[in-house]
C-alpha cells in the first residue's frame, strides 16, 4: 500500500506580495530553503520511488534537497503547475491589492468555476492524472510530488467530497506541508492525511 506525498513548495522571496502564479523566476526565500531541507529530513525515513515536480522554480528548488537525500532524479510534470489566474503579476490579497480596482470585478462573477482562473474541474483532472502517474512510477514505493497550494487543496477537497467553493484563508495547506494520498492494494485512493514538517519555520501570523 504505497502513498503519494504531495508537498507544497516552501516560502517564496516576495516582499511586495505579488500574486506570482505561473510566472517564471520566483525563487525560494532563505526561510523557504530551510523549509525544503525540513521536508527532506522528514522524508528520510521513507523509501521513495519517484519524485515528480511542478516546472516552476520554487517547486524545483523545494525538490532539490529531497532528490539529494534519496539520490533520485527529478521528473518535471507540467500537470503539477500552479493554477492559472488573471490577477497574476499584481499585488493581491483579501481586501487589498488588485481587488480594489473596479476593472477586476468583471472576473469575479462566478466563484464556483472560478471565473478568474483555471476551472476547478480542470485542476482536479490534471492533479489526479499527475498523482496516479507518480504512484505508478513509484513501482510499489512511496512517491513525492511538489506542487502549489490551490491545486493541492482542490484535489484534496475532491477526494474528501468537500465543496470546491471555499475561503482561501481556511485552506489546510501551509508552506512546505505534506498532503499524503494513500492507495490500497487495488491502487484505489483510500484516504488522505496531512502533516507539517516545516511548521516550526512558518511565519508568525500578525
Amino acid at each position: 500500500m504505497a502513498t503519494v506525498h504531495v508537498v507544497r513548495h516552501g516560502e517564496v522571496e516576495n516582499p511586495h506580495k505579488i500574486l506570482y502564479g505561473r510566472q517564471p523566476g520566483w525563487r525560494l526565500s532563505d526561510r523557504g530553503q530551510e523549509m525544503a531541507k525540513a521536508v527532506a529530513q522528514w522524508s528520510s525515513s521513507l523509501e521513495i520511488g519517484a519524485l515528480h515536480v511542478s516546472p516552476l522554480q520554487r517547486a524545483q528548488e523545494t525538490a532539490a534537497p529531497i532528490a539529494a537525500a534519496h539520490k533520485i532524479s527529478i521528473t518535471t510534470d507540467d500537470r503539477l503547475i500552479e493554477a492559472a489566474n488573471v490577477f497574476e503579476g499584481k499585488p493581491f490579497g483579501i481586501g487589498d491589492g488588485a481587488l480594489l480596482h473596479p476593472s477586476a470585478w468583471r472576473h469575479l462573477w462566478n466563484p464556483w468555476r472560478p471565473s478568474w482562473g483555471e476551472p476547478y474541474v480542470e485542476q482536479i483532472n490534471r492533479m489526479l492524472a499527475a498523482i496516479f502517474s507518480a504512484h505508478e512510477s513509484g513501482n510499489g514505493k512511496d512517491s513525492i510530488c511538489i506542487s502549489h497550494q490551490l491545486p493541492i487543496w482542490i484535489l484534496r477537497s475532491a477526494i474528501e467530497g468537500r465543496r470546491l467553493l471555499h475561503d482561501p484563508r481556511k485552506r489546510e495547506c501551509s508552506l512546505a506541508s505534506v498532503t499524503s494520498i494513500h492507495f490500497d492494494t487495488d491502487n484505489v485512493i483510500s484516504g488522505v492525511t496531512y502533516s507539517q514538517p516545516a511548521k516550526h519555520l512558518l511565519p508568525v501570523k500578525k
